[in-house]
Formats: C-alpha cells, sequence, structure tokens
C-alpha cells in the first residue's frame, strides 16, 4: 500500500480524525482521541507504527524483518513496519485493523456505542 491508500484506509474507519502531530513528517490517526496509526511521511523513512497487544507485538517481529519495536512509543505495545518491505496489502490492513480494534476496546462504552 502507498501512503494515500493506507491514509484513505484508516480515514474511512469509524470516528476516525487524522493530524500532524509533530510536524509534517508523520500523520497521525486517532479514534476518540486516542492514536492507533502513526505514518511517516518523511522520503528516507516510509514506515508505519501501529498499537498491537504485547503477545501479537512479539510475534509479528519474530516472523516478519519489516517489523521491529516502533521507537518513538511503548515498544511492548507498538510495532514500527518498514513499507519498503515485503508486507502484502492484505497483511498491512489486518495490522491496521488489529491497532483500530485494542484502541477501540480500551474506549469507555459510551463512546465505544457512538462509534457504530
Amino acid at each position: 500500500m502507498n501512503i494515500e491508500e493506507i491514509r484513505e484506509y484508516c480515514i474511512a474507519k469509524p470516528g476516525v480524525t487524522e493530524g500532524f502531530p509533530f510536524n509534517d513528517t508523520a500523520l497521525v490517526f486517532k479514534v476518540a482521541g486516542k492514536m492507533f496509526v502513526l505514518l511517516d511521511l518523511s522520503e528516507d523513512s516510509r514506515g508505519i507504527s501501529l498499537k498491537c497487544d504485547p503477545e501479537l507485538a512479539i510475534e509479528l517481529r519474530e516472523q516478519h524483518p519489516e517489523v521491529t519495536p516502533a521507537w518513538h512509543f511503548n515498544k511492548l505495545h507498538w510495532n514500527g513496519v518498514d513499507l519498503k518491505g515485503s508486507i502484502s496489502n492484505s497483511q498491512l490492513k489486518e495490522w491496521i485493523d488489529h491497532s483500530y480494534t485494542i484502541v477501540v476496546e480500551s474506549l469507555p462504552k459510551s463512546k465505544r456505542e457512538a462509534l457504530r
């Protein structure tokens, strides 16, 4: 997936907003104010950071060389994925979905229900 495809995929999810948290080299996607994806827009990097449950985070790192602990987040719960690697579109979508679900499930019930 290219940057625009990832952006469109994330923003299509219920309740998602996007913004530039640091500067114009990163784009974040949030649901109910909680980040689930950080997309690095810098030319030399082209990566994505995704929230994971700890067991899946470790499993993905062991199975895929493109997946590493995210340097700028809690390394137990966040993975960085090199978009220049061999990750398939379907796999990346699955991981984005997982990240979104983890964040939504952590929301209070009233906020979760508002997303439906």
